[in-house]
């Protein structure tokens, strides 16, 4: 049982001077869409689309767990679509073992990002029964959503990204929501025992053998830039959802936001959480994966967790990855949930428990005081919110070189202490 304080002999104690502070302006590459709901309808306008759904057919629409920006707005346009159509849409959680892998938790989340059946026009039926549709040719069943399965089509919506833990031409989007997510736990569980290293090949695998088995329809696309703003709505259709989804994911990759050094000493990040990442917080941005993905992106020697987003509910996968944390974060992890969805990852050390400090101070002074060879007035310091919202961020003085020679990168403030309250949290940016 850890104590509400923890007491540690630390030699010299952590009263370390600190670096002045900077914060900076980092002006990506933004293109976005206006109106969400009117791209919507435009996509609804392709001929192609618009006969898939047959009048009176019940459409299955799959939604899923990571924070996507309009995601409400988006998910209930296509409903209205869908209906103007003559279709009778519901909407079924495609998260796998997220929700703590209960029904009720599930449908938790999707409220929770907006998405109710007052506000969509429509049931949310949520279930974590699954049919077994079949077997890959190497004996892997495939589970499926039992609403998903009894459908007379399916429908899903989701955010193309980068992968957390693989890098393929399809990595996270409507092919991964339709192998795994629309698996639940058990589909989700027998997938993720081939290991990440397999996922290129076996989601579009697993992708076509399900729409070779059910009325899969199309998947609706979407790409955000790097200030976490709508920047493509696509509506793919199920014949060519292969060749256009690895397009926008190539997109995606251009677009994402990035930490733009080379070396940063410590990473202090203010939240994380699963609707901010699969990975609690995303190693596209700090390189923290821990499975041997190659990577291109500064070197963090030292990443500190201050605490969970609201968003999470206590689901602190991801947490594993970092060097130090604090006891308000260690209080709010749910530890069932924590390991229901480290478990169906087959990454357990995603779970495991970094290094506690009291409180946001002490974690960062930690962090600054145990590297090797750097003073800690001169340590390289960048402080973020989370891995999503990256243009705005805090770095140390000693980074100021590097800001005023980026193009990209301007300062916005003169230098100024870290900014600590009485309790020793921080003030942010």
């Amino acid at each position: 049982m850890i104590d509400d304080q923890i007491e540690v002999n630390i030699a010299g104690g952590l009263d370390i001077p600190l670096p002045q502070m900077v914060k900076v302006r980092v002006n990506f590459e933004a293109p976005r869409i206006e109106n969400v709901v009117q791209a919507v309808v435009e996509q609804f306008k392709r001929e192609e689309i618009r006969k898939k759904i047959k009048p009176g057919s019940s459409i299955a629409v799959g939604c899923g767990s990571r924070g996507v920006t309009n995601i409400a707005a988006i998910t209930k346009a296509v409903v209205s679509e869908i209906k103007a159509l003559g279709g009778r849409p519901f909407i079924f959680p495609a998260m796998g073992s997220h929700g703590a892998a209960t029904a009720a938790g599930q449908r938790q989340v999707l409220e929770n990002y907006g998405i109710t059946e007052d506000h969509a026009g429509c049931p949310i039926r949520s279930t974590l029964e699954t049919q077994e549709i079949g077997a890959l040719d190497d004996g892997t069943p495939i589970h499926i959503d039992q609403y998903a399965c009894d459908a007379d089509g399916i429908v899903l919506i989701n955010r193309i990204k980068p992968h957390t833990n693989f890098r393929a031409s399809i990595e996270s989007g409507i092919v991964k929501m339709m192998a795994i997510g629309m698996g639940k736990i058990k589909g989700a569980t027998m997938l993720h025992t081939h290991g990440f290293g397999a996922f290129g090949d076996l989601m579009p695998q697993a992708a076509h053998f399900i729409m070779n088995k059910l009325p899969f329809l199309f998947g609706m696309g979407i790409v955000e830039n790097a200030l976490h703003e709508t920047a493509i709505l696509k509506i793919i259709p199920a014949e060519s959802l292969i060749e256009e989804e690895a397009g926008l994911q190539r997109r995606s990759k251009e677009l994402m936001g990035r930490l733009l050094f080379d070396m940063i000493d410590v990473l202090v990040i203010e939240e994380i959480g699963k609707d901010i990442s699969g990975a609690g917080f995303d190693p596209n941005i700090t390189g923290r994966n821990n499975r041997f993905i190659e990577w291109k992106g500064p070197l963090v020697k030292k990443i500190v967790l201050l605490n969970l987003s609201a968003e999470t509910h206590g689901n602190a996968t991801g947490v594993g990855l970092a060097d130090v944390i604090t006891m308000e974060l260690y209080r709010k992890m749910d530890i069932s949930a924590t390991y229901t969805n480290t478990i169906t990852s087959t990454y357990l050390d995603s779970a495991s428990i970094p290094l506690i400090m009291n409180t946001e101070q002490e974690a960062i002074q930690l962090a600054a005081k145990t590297l090797v060879g750097v003073r800690p007035d001169d340590c390289r310091i960048v402080c973020i919110k989370n891995t999503r919202e990256l243009s705005e961020i805090m770095v140390s003085e000693p980074m100021l070189a590097k800001v005023r020679k980026h193009p990209l990168m301007e300062a916005v403030t003169r230098p100024g202490p870290f900014n600590f309250d009485s309790q020793g949290n921080l003030s942010f940016i």
